[in-house]
């Protein structure tokens, strides 16, 4: 392990000199390399497929898991998306000269060495390695056994775009030892390794944060919430509620609690429930949600509950401000939506919740590196230093000063 990441180490530093212009052209290479090779990709992760069947995973992760040509395609138009951006190294963020004559540039800079650790969605092996490539860091990657021989393709052909540039494989390496032994060892290399971004299940956050000497970034559950407010327009609030729950149900933005006012209740809790039982959504209710509309019992261990899965919790509310106590108990500060006409009660709502995201007429689905123009994303930070929300390659990126003198001393 420890020689494994003195490599990584190593190599990293060699895209610390490496030009913008550079290494977009092989962002675009491995682009190239994803799209020549999908066939591959595909009977690689058949094979994941065939194992999650033989496992009876969930649905829900069987979906995260599988790829087709189309899924395929969009992790490569995810690269040249990337390739895109600007350049976030070198940048001068702010400069100014002192009373004393120095010069002062605040600079950003790669962070090193990033592991992230995530589970069951192949993409996520194109997309965080392009995203540490192009601001100049390496990568130490570990996804689940789930998606294990999905992954181990797609780093090779990343890999193999890297050695035909005369550049170290390590940049985008996959941890050699991926049991819990392998991660507990990982996240405490400080010495090769500067920031661990864990993403996946609530115990393997707990795991990572309670145990690691690198420093993380979190990327935890998404108990996310929409609030239909007294004000809202009904048909744009039944189209955001469905698109948010059931759009894809599986993934840390999409909405687990629906909470409405008490004072639009009897009139829109029926056009919902039609609605999602359309999409065959199984719904969970409040008593007063059970008063109007017939669902099942939601108790505080399911308002409590990420589901990841087509299962929604509906809470009737006393207004904005019952909302915002609902949030601030439940919440995980990923995504919180309202939806209202009234710009006061929407502007009480944005600055009283505490979370990555808060959104006003309009779905938490959009938490995404690639929805807001990032190509891709690390994952979705709700931690509230370094980086929060969806992480790009800016949240990739620290920052020095480089000082100019003229012989001052002091």
């Amino acid at each position: 392990m420890e020689q494994f990441l003195a490599h990584a180490k190593s190599a990293s530093r060699v895209l610390a000199t490496m030009g913008g212009n550079e290494r977009n052209r092989i962002l675009r290479e491995m682009a190239h390399a994803l799209r020549a090779n999908t066939m591959n990709i595909m009977e690689a992760n058949a094979i994941d497929m065939r194992n999650a069947q033989e496992n009876n995973l969930a649905p829900s992760m069987k979906e995260r898991l599988v790829l087709d040509e189309k899924r395929i395609d969009a992790m490569a138009v995810a690269i040249e998306e990337i390739a895109a951006l600007k350049d976030p190294v070198g940048r001068v963020i702010e400069g100014w000269v002192t009373e004393s004559g120095l010069k002062i540039e605040k600079v950003n800079i790669p962070i090193g060495v990033v592991g992230i650790i995530y589970e069951s969605r192949p993409n996520v092996t194109s997309d965080t390695a392009a995203l540490c490539f192009k601001s100049a860091n390496g990568c130490v990657l570990k996804g689940g056994k789930e998606s294990e021989s999905s992954n181990l393709i797609i780093a090779e052909v990343l890999q193999h775009v890297l050695i035909r540039n005369d550049l170290p494989k390590e940049l985008i390496a996959l941890l050699p030892d991926s049991s819990r032994e392998g991660v507990a060892k990982l996240i405490k290399m400080d010495q090769y390794v500067d920031l661990i971004v864990p993403r996946g299940g609530e115990a393997l956050i707990r795991f990572v944060s309670h145990n690691a000497t690198v420093p993380v970034v979190k990327h935890d559950k998404g108990l996310c919430h929409t609030y239909i407010d007294k004000d809202a327009l009904i048909d744009n609030a039944i189209a955001i509620a469905l698109n948010a729950k059931v759009q894809r149900p599986g993934v840390c933005n999409a909405m687990e609690t629906l909470l409405v006012d008490e004072a639009i209740a009897s009139e829109i809790l029926p056009l919902l429930k039609e609605a999602f039982d359309r999409e065959h959504t199984q719904l969970k209710g409040c008593d007063a949600t059970r008063a109007i509309i017939a669902v099942s019992e939601a108790t505080q261990e399911d308002f409590d509950t990420e589901y990841l899965a087509n299962i929604l919790n509906i809470r009737v509310v006393k207004g904005v401000e019952e909302a915002i106590v609902h949030i601030v108990r439940f919440g995980s500060g990923h995504s919180e939506a309202i939806i209202t006409e009234n710009i006061t009660t929407a502007e009480r709502f944005m600055d009283a919740i505490d979370a990555a995201c808060v959104y006003v007429n309009a779905s938490t689905r959009f938490t995404d590196g690639g929805a807001f123009g990032f190509g891709a994303e690390v994952g979705i930070s709700t931690n509230k230093l370094h980086a929060r929300g969806p992480m790009g390659v800016e949240g990739l990126t620290t920052y020095k000063y480089k000082v100019y003198g003229k012989g001052q001393i002091r």
